[in-house]
């Protein structure tokens, strides 16, 4: 099924780690697992250190090992601040 593309960006102190659409964002806040679509309601959450999963595509995920930090999503762009994040092995 197509999902919609929406405007991701990931952001830690030491600079820009991603910035691209993408069809899904999936996490983990301090109150659970949570998964954002294109159009999701206006959202601020804490993020708990674990794996950010970016599904770029129906067949393609970027993931990233983050630190704690924050998500916002706002007029259909989620902005992700954490304290750090790298490829995932």
């Amino acid at each position: 099924m197509p999902y919609t593309p929406f405007p991701v960006e990931v952001l830690t102190p030491e600079g820009e780690v991603f910035n691209g659409q993408v069809q899904q964002v999936s996490t983990k806040t301090t109150a659970g697992e949570i998964g954002i679509l294109a159009n999701h309601e206006p959202l601020l959450a804490s993020l708990e250190a674990t794996e950010l999963r970016l599904h770029t595509s129906d067949t393609e995920t970027l993931r990233f090992e983050t630190g704690e930090g924050y998500l916002q999503v706002a007029d259909n762009h989620v902005l992700i601040l954490v304290k750090e994040a790298k490829p995932a092995s």
